[in-house]
């Protein structure tokens, strides 16, 4: 028997418990006194029933309701800080196993016991991470909830550890149902359909997925890949329709967009796993493919720009410059030539010193910068106008820039950059930074 339809059936046992109770004049129950049931029950049974009761009460919470049950997540379910203190006093002075254990248990907070106890239902993975969805909606407005939130990335980044989630290679013979998902989930360049999908997924185009045994029609993360003749410097020429090559005269494999699916496992990291895994499955199908690159967005660089100039703090900018950027208000301004022969040297010397220099907590401000360095990625060259649509536009004057994974110095490009913040460059590209 699989695992799903094991839970399904301890689900549906629990569930007859529950009708016999109910049979004895036990009225209905809130999903507060639900939670409060929960964590008394000691019966896998009836403990998998009364999770899955609370998984349907919380689909038919409205947002109002949803507030409330964050807030009592927070007053009810928080650990209680005189025992902390008290039993910490009692570690100190006994040092023992026996303390320790119950320090341990009185400083885990109440609410990540409820939380394993939901997952217990047979959407309940699904429904933690949607309770997280719906958390961090409100979270700027209620900060006080943000203990809630780590206890759901406390527990989330365990459930989904690389470890227990699959790679599966996409393609047209993938059921509809992920298929459509992908389309609804791709949020770097926007599929406007089917045509676009089979674009995407023809035979000079790659898409692998992870997966998680607990959400088997749910990918978590996706990679799209496009297997070109040198390193690509434009996203239109990528998601054209071009006649397609022979695929023995590719040599590089261009990673153009990852999308991350799930909203509730917002900063749990599996992206860098994910291209890992991509590229020893390409070395492994491909041996002709040589080059390993992004043709990456840089979603920060505009806004960074207005707010420099704002601050007057573009220094490496003299006051003609400066004048120059206010040509860039005008939407259409890069169907001008004279002004796009004026911008460029301008606009990739900013791009440049952005990528390098503009940096928070000694990492970089950007966070697809962020994302690829962190990998082991070097910054190999940026595109002028390599994304003229609206979104490219708005985001970086339609910059792009290649992220290149050489995996003779991945490795040590990682450890330099977690260690001490350095960022692999190109000599190209290093010669426009100021």
């Amino acid at each position: 028997m699989g695992l799903n339809k094991w839970i399904n059936s301890v689900a549906e046992s629990g569930l007859e418990l529950l009708r016999k109770q109910r049979l004895n004049n036990k009225p209905t129950l809130s999903i507060n006194e639900l939670c409060q049931s929960l964590l008394r029950n000691k019966g896998e049974a009836l403990g998998t029933a009364l999770a899955s009761e609370i998984v349907t009460a919380y689909m038919l919470l409205t947002d109002d309701d949803k507030l409330s049950f964050f807030q009592m997540l927070l007053q009810k379910y928080t650990p209680d800080p005189e025992q902390i203190s008290l039993l910490s006093k009692e570690y100190l002075e006994q040092k023992s196993r026996n303390a320790f254990h119950k320090l341990s248990q009185a400083v885990e907070s109440p609410r990540q016991k409820l939380f394993r106890q939901i997952n217990m239902a047979p959407t309940g993975t699904q429904t933690v991470v949607n309770i997280r969805h719906d958390l961090l909606k409100i979270l700027n407005d209620y900060p006080e909830l943000k203990m809630i939130d780590d206890d759901l990335v406390h527990l989330l980044s365990s459930w989904f550890s690389p470890g227990f989630l699959e790679l599966k290679q996409i393609d047209w013979n993938t059921s509809a149902l992920i298929l459509e998902k992908l389309i609804a989930y791709e949020a770097v360049h926007e599929m406007k359909g089917w045509e676009d999908l089979r674009r995407r997924l023809d035979d000079d185009r790659r898409c692998f997925a992870f997966f998680h045994p607990a959400l088997p029609d749910e990918p978590i993360i996706f990679v799209e890949v496009a297997l070109v003749k040198g390193i690509s410097d434009s996203i239109q020429n990528i998601l054209a329709k071009n006649e397609m090559e022979s695929v023995e005269k590719f040599d590089t494999a261009i990673f153009y967009s990852i999308s991350n699916c799930q909203t509730g496992l917002k900063g749990i990291n599996f992206g860098n796993f994910l291209i890992k895994q991509v590229v020893m499955q390409l070395e492994n199908e491909m041996s002709q493919i040589k080059n390993y690159a992004t043709l990456s967005p840089i979603p920060g660089f505009r806004n960074w720009v207005k707010s420099q100039i704002e601050k007057n703090e573009l220094q490496i900018l003299s006051p003609e410059e400066s004048t120059l950027l206010k040509l860039l208000d005008n939407e259409d301004w890069f169907l001008d030539e004279e002004i796009t022969a004026s911008c460029q040297p301008l606009l990739l010397k900013l791009c440049a010193n952005y990528l390098y220099h503009s940096k928070q907590d000694n990492k970089p401000c950007d966070p697809v910068a962020r994302f690829h360095l962190s990998n082991g990625a070097s910054i190999l060259r940026l595109n002028w106008l390599g994304d003229v649509s609206a979104k490219g536009m708005h985001q970086s004057y339609g910059i792009l820039v290649n992220y290149h994974y050489d995996l003779e110095t991945v490795t040590e490009n990682h450890e330099s950059f977690v260690n001490d913040g350095s960022i692999t460059i190109s000599k190209n590209v290093m010669k426009l930074v100021n």
